[in-house]
């Protein structure tokens, strides 16, 4: 019994120490801090980080537009490969984009492609 007061005593020292619940501040802030700094983007910003990512990735290929308002991204376009809709959401948010808006359409053949794809690996 002495040694289960002890040890809850030492414990309870241990946890009100100032810095012992730093770590775990410190962690979250920096967790969030991206989508704060997202925030602080202007238009201007947004648009030339995206285009210029654009320019250097694959999806840059698919001849996309988009245009930036208010800090949100719409992205329009059509595309043969079905991942490239979903990089140019992660693109956005990337350079800043508070919200996205994606209207590219994914051809039929690159459905097709996809859904043959998932139907072999599953056969495995």
């Amino acid at each position: 019994m002495r040694t289960l007061t002890l040890l809850a005593f030492l414990l309870a020292a241990v946890w009100s120490q100032p810095g012992f619940a730093a770590p775990a501040t410190k962690h979250k802030a920096a967790a969030t801090a991206p989508a704060s700094h997202a925030g602080t983007q202007t238009d201007s910003q947004i648009q030339q980080t995206i285009a210029a990512k654009l320019a250097k990735s694959k999806i840059g290929q698919d001849g996309f537009k988009f245009q930036v308002q208010n800090g949100v991204v719409t992205w329009e376009g059509t595309t043969n490969v079905m991942q490239h809709k979903g990089a140019a959401t992660r693109m956005a948010k990337a350079a800043g984009a508070t919200k996205v808006v994606n209207n590219i359409q994914v051809s039929a053949a690159a459905k097709a492609k996809a859904t043959q794809q998932l139907k072999h690996a599953t056969v495995k």
